[in-house]
């Protein structure tokens, strides 16, 4: 390459402690928390993350001669499909039934979290040009780790737009999906928010706040240091008793709760619910530079609402008290469309080696894609709860 990317070293480590969290952050930047180093390391220090969970590291990594980063990429083993949030069960299924072997697979993604953002990571003080070329070098480096481990796949889940049109030029095919998202249009408190809502909707939402104002509970929305040991401690009973009804399965180890308490205090937002001093219910926000993230939920009494004013309402409450841009709620959730929640897309790339198994994959994310948009073209037109349906009030 014209650029001396061509003299750089692509590096495969086993675990995010390989690199200094300087030099790593130095490429994720500091406004989406999630790809940074204090996340990655959490979850593979508390064990979420390790060989035993089938979430194998082997983060990517570029440097110059000199030994200098200027790129990386989380990325895992995977031997499942659990914790991803973008499911290929159907396509393991029929590659298997077809005789082939599906596991083990690569997955460029952050473990157990449906948030898209920054997955090919640049130093961010590199010329813009130079940055897409290594990003281009991220892309090839990835397919070049799979054929050489023979892994049936390589899979950058929930990545942003412009990566998503950079690896189809790279050979990778698109998948869309879709999300609920909350925009904030420079409202100045809940009640402007809810001027921008047909009637029977605002009525609705002032309702379902109503009736949890009348429970009694004490809902408290708590930052950084303020949580402590015993905060974490509950809140990983509520995340244990939501994670049995719902799934079956919990993927993250209580001590991820206070290693994330511990070093990245400043990214946290938990807002919480008191009978008395007792906490009772809970919801895990993560902040970035302009969007809060909504993570994880869970409750020790079923209270009618109570989900909806911890993790949505509150959630609107903040962001627009601190000027953030968006809300971002996590997976599933049509519900969300009746509270402000519009249908926004969700990417991802996946490369597949089995040329036959491709094609077959791509005819069904074209197909896919389709109904997707479609789906959400519908659901706007069709259920928003804004006067106007684009959301802008």
């Amino acid at each position: 390459m014209p650029d001396g990317t061509d003299q750089r070293v692509i590096k495969a480590l086993g675990s995010i402690s390989e690199i200094a969290a300087a030099d790593w952050d130095a490429c994720a930047g500091t406004g989406h928390p999630f790809v940074r180093h204090a996340f990655l390391s959490a979850l593979e220090d508390s064990g979420s993350a390790s060989d035993e969970s089938g979430w194998i590291p082997r983060h990517l990594v570029i440097e110059t001669p000199e030994g200098r980063v200027e790129a990386c990429a989380p990325l895992y083993i995977k031997t499942h499909s659990y914790g991803e949030y973008i499911f290929d069960w159907g396509w393991a299924d029929a590659y298997e039934r077809a005789g082939g072997r599906y596991y083990p697979k690569m997955q460029c993604a952050v473990p157990f979290t449906p948030v898209p953002g920054p997955r090919l990571l640049v130093h961010q003080a590199l010329d813009p040009a130079l940055r897409e070329e290594l990003q281009k070098l991220l892309l090839a480096g990835m397919m070049r780790v799979a054929d050489q481990l023979g892994v049936s796949s390589a899979h950058i889940t929930f990545c942003r737009k412009e990566l998503w049109e950079l690896g189809k030029d790279a050979g990778y095919l698109q998948r869309m999906n879709q999300q609920f998202h909350w925009h904030n249009r420079d409202y100045a408190d809940f009640d402007d928010f809810l001027a921008a809502l047909a009637s029977r909707k605002r009525k609705s939402i002032r309702k379902e706040r109503r009736k949890v104002a009348e429970t009694g509970l004490d809902i408290r929305t708590l930052e950084g240091r303020e949580l402590e040991e015993r905060h974490w401690d509950a809140f990983f009973q509520f995340y244990m008793s939501t994670t049995d009804k719902k799934w079956g399965q919990s993927y993250l180890h209580r001590e991820f709760f206070s290693m994330l308490g511990e070093r990245m205090a400043d990214a946290i937002v938990m807002v919480m619910a008191f009978d008395g001093e007792r906490p009772v219910a809970g919801a895990l926000n993560l902040k970035g530079s302009d969007c809060l993230y909504g993570r994880n939920w869970g409750s020790l009494q079923s209270h009618k609402f109570l989900h909806f004013e911890c993790c949505y309402y509150r959630a609107i409450d903040y962001a627009i008290e601190h000027g953030l841009a968006r809300v971002e709620a996590g997976a599933q959730g049509p519900h969300k469309v009746q509270r402000g929640y519009l249908p926004a897309p969700v990417y991802s790339l996946h490369y597949i080696r089995d040329p036959g198994f491709e094609d077959a994959v791509a005819d069904f994310v074209d197909r896919e894609r389709m109904q997707v948009e479609h789906e959400m073209a519908g659901i706007t037109a069709e259920y928003s709860p804004y006067r106007n349906a684009d959301g802008d009030g």
